[in-house]
């Protein structure tokens, strides 16, 4: 999913890129530790709590690749099932073209329900996405 954001390219990608937000932002997402010291480099480890699909899932991500202001991939070091999440970002006029993309290997009853969880990501991502917008462009 993609959006064009109403702020500055380096304030997206810092304010994006900082797992600490993420409570702000992700509706889904109750809390977030980090587990190594911040901020945000490749190798970092951070524990999630979320909540999706009415279900607690616990997680911890590692930072996998870091391109300050262009790219952020993490991806699980453990939880439920292996995930991916990558955060893009460009200049698109006078704000910024963020994409949020969410990859992931449901396993056990998970793979069952994957067509739903699929369908409730892209909802959830779209709306993240809507609500990281209206926090930054009020700021803006």
């Amino acid at each position: 999913m993609e959006r064009v954001i109403g702020a500055p390219l380096a304030e997206v990608a810092a304010y994006a890129a900082d797992p600490t937000n993420a409570p702000e932002w992700y509706a889904n997402i109750d809390s977030v530790e980090w587990r190594s010291d911040p901020p945000v480099s490749v190798g970092s480890e951070m524990d999630f709590v979320a909540r999706f699909l009415g279900r607690r899932i616990a997680y911890t991500y590692r930072v996998e690749e870091l391109v300050p202001g262009e790219r952020l991939v993490m991806a699980t070091a453990q939880g439920p099932f292996p995930m991916r999440t990558t955060y893009t970002w460009e200049p698109a006029g006078d704000g910024t073209r963020m994409t949020l993309h969410n990859a992931g290997e449901p396993s056990g009853f998970a793979s069952v329900a994957a067509p739903v969880m699929e369908a409730a990501m892209r909802r959830a991502t779209t709306k993240d996405l809507a609500r990281l917008a209206g926090l930054l462009e009020r700021r803006a």
